[in-house]
């Protein structure tokens, strides 16, 4: 690339990331803000958890096929067409929301309840195409050696959206309930579809055969990935980190709950939020190193390091000093295995396996939640109130229902540097930082849109 190609790659770049963050921060609201307003209406767990089933099972069964849909469109027009798609489900929400009385949606067994919850979340599912379209975008518009510090603003990106949901989901339910919501999703889907669509991309031409675009091509995903040395360790080490990683998603607000007010813990949840957007600000300054691989395995040492010991005592400070670190980090593991990824696959074939991933890995935190739970309130909890635990472990590490929590995170924490260590030892990790190593970046043949239109 020229000076004048790079500098309006990076521009182009800057301009679509910044138009995933509102995507994102939209359809990541109406995540959160369904759950709440589906949990205040008919006051049950069960429909929340049926939630979370449904984002599970649609997130685990759509990867592939969205990964798909990117590597056979241009990457802009798969962009614009999950706006579109979502703008249309959160309208097709909008009409079932304004068409019924209220009281339709206070009863979990209502059809047409569940009808409007599975709108908006495949309307949210549907946002995932962007996700793998922007991790294809980096592979197009940014060269390989400044691809890592690209990744590390996409993690900044994710974390100011979640730190932006977070906060503005329980305001609009709490101001207005779902027609806030739904006002304020399609206002801004909109501006988002008109924003992208000014933007100019230079891109390759997708390689299509005969009905490919609408073949998901599992098989040959799997098959293309196996045949990466340690490709598929990678993606497999990933998921069962995730795994174990469930647990901190489905028990760190009944812990900090525990310990302090509702009031304290949002607010302190929200400032250590920022430890997500800090991590990728500094992998946007400084890279990930020269391997990325090795990157991502001691990233998860300080991860899991950190898990073992932040509930080892009944401390808002420890517990806080911790998540802080760990959310800091995470962003490193994310982008060292985005960078990976860009490096040994070939770029026309990076969608499918970056759905590939995203179907295994995103599905493994919550079936872990969804799993969790129900041990850790029959079995952790009672063992260490009033079972064998208090007596044995009682005297050093504390007794009573947010003990048997914390020894949940400490067993997560050990049980995950046990398996990094494993990784670290492993010969597919050596396998795959020799192959990365020694594989010369692909990078992308940009093309006019120009020209693009004309072939």
């Amino acid at each position: 690339m020229t000076a004048t190609s790079n500098s309006r790659a990076r521009r182009t770049f800057r301009h679509a990331l910044a138009n995933t963050l509102v995507a994102s921060v939209v359809n990541s609201t109406v995540w959160f803000a369904v759950t709440f307003w589906v949990y205040l209406e008919t006051r049950s767990v069960f429909a929340t958890g049926v939630i979370s089933g449904i984002f599970l099972g649609l997130t685990a069964l759509s990867g592939v096929w969205f990964g798909s849909l990117v590597d056979h469109h241009r990457k802009r027009s798969a962009m614009l067409g999950s706006s579109a798609a979502s703008f249309a489900l959160y309208a097709a929400a909008l009409a079932v929301h304004l068409a019924v009385a209220p009281e339709t949606f206070r009863d979990p067994t209502s059809p047409v309840l569940w009808v409007f919850v599975v709108l908006l979340m495949a309307g949210v599912i549907v946002g995932n195409i962007r996700g793998i379209a922007m991790s294809t975008v980096v592979t197009l518009l940014v060269p390989e050696p400044e691809r890592d510090r690209a990744n590390g603003m996409v993690g900044t990106v994710t974390g100011v959206a979640f730190l932006v949901t977070s906060v503005i989901s329980g305001l609009l339910i709490g101001l207005s309930g779902m027609l806030a919501v739904l006002l304020v999703a399609l206002t801004l889907t909109a501006a988002v579809i008109a924003h992208l669509a000014t933007l100019s991309i230079r891109e390759v031409r997708p390689v299509r055969t005969e009905g490919a675009a609408h073949r998901a091509d599992l098989r040959g995903t799997v098959a293309l990935v196996a045949a990466v040395p340690g490709l598929l360790a990678l993606i497999a080490f990933t998921t069962m980190n995730n795994f174990l990683g469930g647990i901190l998603m489905a028990l760190a607000d009944p812990y900090g709950l525990s310990l302090v007010s509702v009031e304290v813990w949002g607010l302190l949840f929200g400032v250590l939020s920022t430890g997500f957007i800090i991590g990728g600000l500094l992998i946007g300054k400084k890279g990930l190193g020269a391997n990325p691989v090795r990157t991502l395995l001691l990233a998860n040492l300080v991860l899991w390091g950190v898990c073992s010991v932040f509930a080892v005592r009944s401390s808002i400070v420890l517990l806080a000093v911790g998540f802080f670190l760990y959310l800091c980090v995470v962003p490193y593991a994310e982008a060292s295995e985005q960078t990976v990824l860009q490096k040994v696959v070939p770029f026309e074939r990076q969608g499918r396996v970056f759905g590939f991933a995203q179907s295994v890995e995103q599905a493994a935190s919550p079936l872990t939640a969804f799993l969790i739970s129900p041990i850790a309130q029959f079995v952790f909890v009672p063992f260490m109130t009033t079972g064998a635990g208090a007596e044995l472990l009682g005297p050093w590490f504390g007794v009573g229902p947010e003990r048997g929590l914390a020894l949940l995170f400490t067993i997560a924490g050990i049980l995950g540097l046990v398996l990094t260590l494993v990784a670290f030892a492993s010969r597919s990790y050596r396998r795959l930082s020799r192959h990365y190593l020694d594989t010369p970046a692909a990078e992308p043949v940009a093309q006019p849109v120009a020209e693009l239109a004309a072939a």
